[in-house]
């Protein structure tokens, strides 16, 4: 007899196979006194386990395709990096040393302390990036330990066409099970913005996250239809459902084929509207993997993951340089930088050593408010924006805004900084265009007050739809009430196009329901004409963009926008994208 499963789908796609039970056991962690004279040897010890994760790394970065994208390995880059930093070695052995106790301790102290400070942030992205800290922990303590990390060279030929069954992937474990020709796999745990989710996504490996006890029950060998798409299993299922997945599978595979022939076409509707499609960077390497599915624009260049790499507060001709990287990258296309989101919820390491974390990060000190607080720091970016500007198409977007006092402290500083750059004679653009980011409640009831002030409006979903619903989409217990189609959040998308609208100005939106498929065509029927997209999301939008008929799908969007329950929207919206595909 056939069981269904549901999980969240983090990466589409269909899968068939038999489920294949990856069990890693975690090593415990022990502690002990070491005797002062022989602490020397107990660093050493350390250091060598270091090395070791260090060269597994490396043997696992060596055994990816060449034909993988450069930017995908830089997931095992990051762990290097990681197992190089001063904060987790030197502070290691420092606890060590202070306590006189064994390295795997010390270890874990210091990742419990690191991980305590992602789990206070607010931020869903880079609350997920615990998972990195423990994994690169989790591999030291088995080196430590002296367990072999690596898979059997014997298991390859198993792994080949399987679908894992987890706890939980390491980025390192997806990309060497992607080398081994996996056919998809589930995790227990883990978030839709984790490393794993997005290399998923990435590799066009189908995964479903989330999935509690799906090791207790699904058995080994078992035949599984995984339908990433849709976040659901099909465990001992029929010859005719079989049938049907295949068939289905066949098609996505040909549909993925062909959106490549989209690669560089406009993106227009059936009734010739002329629709902006753009892609979102943290940084100017991933201009590159934007330019592999189109060569378009930026929306949103979140600029603090500079600030956060680096822990510190990079000079003015630092930044300078970057915007300019990326700004050349992009061969003419237009750059928009978001200042700083920097704030209680995304500190600097040693921002944090001076004092508690706020109660709630969440509506801390955060964003413009942080950026006015520090204005010395804030001039910095402000100018090497403003210089960037003088060598192509430059705008600048200011997150988090609540009210207009604040913009009006923004301007001021802003020609502030254009009137020093005239003294000094250093190229600037004098013209260069500000927008804001609408993402608090207060900031889309007081769109039409911004968008009079402002040459363009963003919205960013992910924390309008968290601040309206009051709730953390990552975390377990309330994510099933992060609804995007609630009616309140759709009111507050509403008013801002319509303050846009009335200003003449764009609004665009760059928050993740505009990289997600299912809302393309209620969004364009609710007016939105600039979208701004995860570069492996462009050439699926555009592909829903240019089958769309915006003259049909506005009226139809309009009864849909009248609706009070969120379950009705979401059936209107199944049955609007079933119409026109």
């Amino acid at each position: 007899m056939s069981i269904m499963f549901n999980g969240i789908g983090v990466s589409k796609g269909i899968a068939i196979g038999q489920a294949y039970l990856f069990y890693r056991e975690q090593p415990e962690v022990p502690e002990y006194t070491i005797d002062e004279s022989r602490l020397d040897n107990e660093i050493e010890r350390f250091y060598r386990a270091r090395n070791r994760a260090q060269q597994q790394l490396v043997d696992i970065k060596e055994k990816i395709s060449s034909d993988v994208p450069q930017d995908i390995t830089q997931f095992i880059d990051t762990n290097l990096l990681m197992l190089d930093d001063p904060i987790l070695c030197e502070d290691t052995i420092k606890h060590l040393k202070q306590r006189s106790c064994n390295a795997e301790w010390a270890l874990q102290a210091q990742c419990d302390r690191l991980v305590k400070i992602f789990d206070d942030m607010d931020d869903p992205y880079l609350k997920t990036r615990k998972d990195d800290i423990i994994h690169v922990v989790q591999r030291i303590q088995r080196c430590l330990a002296s367990d072999n990390e690596d898979m059997p060279v014997s298991e390859e030929e198993q792994l080949k066409g399987r679908i894992i069954i987890a706890d939980d992937l390491t980025p390192a474990d997806t990309l060497l099970m992607q080398h081994q020709k996996i056919a998809g796999f589930i995790t227990e745990y883990g978030g839709p913005l984790s490393h794993t989710a997005i290399l998923a996504r990435n590799l066009g490996i189908p995964a479903i996250i989330g999935v509690h006890n799906a090791k207790q029950l699904i058995q080994a060998s078992e035949k599984l239809v995984l339908d990433g798409h849709r976040g659901m299993i099909i465990a001992n299922a029929d010859r005719r459902t079989i049938s049907h997945f295949r068939g289905l599978k066949k098609d996505e595979k040909l549909r993925r084929k062909n959106l490549f022939d989209l690669k560089n076409k406009p993106t227009i509707t059936t009734d010739k509207h002329k629709i902006i499609l753009l892609g979102n960077i943290d940084r100017p390497a991933d201009v590159r993997t934007l330019r592999q599915f189109d060569h378009t624009g930026v929306g949103l260049y979140r600029t603090e993951m500079l600030f956060i790499h680096r822990n510190e507060y990079p000079t003015e001709e630092e930044q300078f340089d970057t915007y300019r990287r990326a700004l050349r990258a992009l061969k003419g296309h237009p750059l928009t930088i978001r200042t700083s989101d920097l704030g209680a919820d995304k500190e600097l390491e040693d921002s944090l050593q001076h004092g508690p974390l706020a109660h709630n990060p969440a509506m801390g000190l955060r964003a413009i408010r942080r950026c006015l607080k520090e204005p010395r720091q804030f001039m910095r970016q402000l100018r090497a924006i403003l210089r960037a500007g003088a060598y192509g198409p430059v705008c600048m977007m200011i997150p988090m805004l609540t009210c207009v006092s604040e913009l009006d402290q923004t301007f001021e500083l802003i020609e502030q900084a254009k009137n020093e750059l005239k003294k000094q004679k250093i190229r600037f653009d004098p013209n260069l265009q500000i927008g804001a980011m609408i993402e608090v409640p207060a900031a889309a009831l007081s769109a039409h007050t911004f968008a009079e002030k402002l040459d363009f409006l963003s919205i960013g979903t992910n924390d309008l739809i968290q601040y309206t619903l009051a709730l953390d989409r990552i975390d377990d217990e309330v994510s099933y009430l992060y609804k995007p189609l609630h009616p309140s959040v759709l009111k507050l998308i509403d008013l801002t196009l319509q303050a846009g609208t009335s200003a003449g100005i764009p609004v665009s939106m760059c928050g993740e329901m505009a990289s997600d498929s299912q809302y393309t065509r209620l969004l364009l029927g609710m007016g939105l004409k600039c979208f701004s997209v995860q570069a492996n999301s462009l050439l699926d939008i555009k592909h829903i963009i240019n089958h769309s008929n915006l003259n049909k799908l506005v009226p139809k969007v309009s009864e849909l926008l009248k609706l009070a329950h969120v379950n009705d929207i979401e059936c209107g919206v199944d049955a609007l994208n079933r119409e026109f595909s």
